[in-house]
C-alpha cells in the first residue's frame, strides 16, 4: 500500500484544514488507518485512529472534539477534519496504515504501522 497526503498548510488560530490521505492499492477499510503528527523536538503523538470495523473513531487526548476523521470508498481516500486548530497544533501530520489489525489500545502506537505516508506540514498562526 501507498499513502498520499495532502492539504496542509498555514492557518490562523481557531481557524480548519482538511488533510487528505490517499490510498493506493487495496481499499483503506482493509487497514487501521490512522493519523499521527510530530512537533519539533518532539515524538509523533497518535491524533486519530479508526479499524472501520464498528468499533469507531479513536482519538487522541488532545484533539477529541475538535477533529474528525472518515473515508470516502469512492475516492479511495480518508480524511482528517481539524477545526478550532490552535498553535499547539502546529506539526507534520502523517497518515498511516496498519496491515496488523491492532486492538484499540494498540493503535496509539507507531510500531503497529507498517506504512507511512510522507506526512504534510500544519502551522497554525496565532
Amino acid at each position: 500500500v501507498q499513502l498520499q497526503a495532502s492539504g496542509g498548510g498555514l492557518v490562523q488560530a481557531g481557524g480548519s484544514l482538511r488533510l487528505s490521505c490517499a490510498v493506493s492499492g487495496r481499499t483503506f477499510k482493509s487497514y487501521v488507518m490512522a493519523w499521527f503528527r510530530q512537533a519539533p523536538g518532539k515524538v509523533r503523538e497518535f491524533v486519530v485512529g479508526n479499524r472501520w470495523s464498528g468499533s469507531g473513531t479513536v482519538y487522541g487526548d488532545s484533539v477529541n472534539g475538535r477533529f474528525t476523521m472518515s473515508g470516502a470508498s469512492d475516492e479511495n481516500t480518508v480524511y482528517l477534519q481539524m477545526n478550532s486548530l490552535r498553535p499547539e497544533d502546529t506539526a507534520i501530520y502523517y497518515c498511516a496504515a496498519s496491515t496488523s489489525r491492532p486492538t484499540i489500545g494498540q493503535m496509539f502506537t507507531t510500531r503497529q504501522y507498517q506504512c507511512w505516508g510522507q506526512g504534510t506540514q500544519v502551522t497554525v498562526s496565532s
